[in-house]
């Protein structure tokens, strides 16, 4: 049970802005670390869900309640993900050779290209749910534990770029069986409830969920030699933006 508990501290203290009990971070703290990460993206479904809810019942203003929607994520996970997804356009951008575009992943500052997918991202986050209604709340909130289910499957099964970095580090300290096990025991609860919750949207959101994994898989294979952290955030930024939309739009 302590090991269990260490590795959701070390889950919630590297992925949330949640604050948490100092442990060490060692293999075999991290051990089942990844088996929490989906308990984060519960914290922001939740809190999308209750406030969405709220505001949409309450008469908010469709502009401040819109903000704070698209904030939410930000708010709770410090915009680590985000981050990854400005370095990877910055990369993609470059049409450099894979070794000089695994450089630009690591080089601190912001090129033009991160700022222009920041401000698209915002604004099309922004759209989305300026149309979000109380029939696709309960989707999109679910669509935060599938993003992050998924994102923990990979990095226990995908091929890693560098043999250094927060994704090997993780999955270094990952027992695996137990990992994969309990990714698809999550996939399996996660599907199920957004299917009962709305069959339609539900099933939307997991086929684009499914073609972003596999676009992920294939695009970081291709031009970066497999996955890293950077290109893990990029894959959960995208992912929770297209469901997003995809239940927006069907319902």
């Amino acid at each position: 049970m302590k090991k269990l508990y260490h590795s959701f501290l070390i889950a919630f203290s590297m992925y949330s802005k949640i604050p948490m009990p100092q442990c060490e971070w060692n293999e075999e703290n991290m051990a089942y670390s990844m088996c929490f990460f989906p308990w984060v993206g519960a914290v922001i479904g939740g809190l999308t869900w209750a406030f969405g809810t709220f505001g949409l019942n309450w008469g908010l203003s469709p502009v401040f309640y819109t903000i704070i929607l698209v904030l939410i994520p930000w708010l709770i996970t410090g915009g680590i993900h985000l981050d990854g997804l400005l370095d990877t356009a910055d990369a993609m951008s470059s049409y450099q050779e894979r070794e000089r575009r695994l450089e630009i992943l690591k080089d601190p500052h912001a090129g033009a290209f991160a700022v222009i997918t920041c401000v698209v991202y915002f604004l099309f986050y922004y759209g989305v749910y300026s149309e979000i209604s109380l029939r696709a709340l309960p989707v999109i909130g679910l669509s935060f534990m599938l993003s992050r289910t998924l994102s923990a499957l990979a990095i226990v099964t995908f091929p890693k770029a560098k043999k250094t970095g927060s994704v090997s580090a993780m999955a270094r300290g990952s027992k695996d069986r137990q990992v994969k096990i309990t990714m698809i025991i999550y996939l399996i609860l996660i599907v199920a409830a957004m299917v009962l919750a709305d069959w339609k949207l539900g099933l939307g959101c997991c086929g684009v969920a499914l073609l972003t994994y596999i676009l992920y898989y294939y695009q970081s294979k291709k031009h970066f030699g497999g996955i890293t952290g950077d290109l893990a955030g990029c894959f959960l930024s995208l992912c929770e933006l297209f469901m997003a939309c995809a239940a927006v739009l069907l319902a």
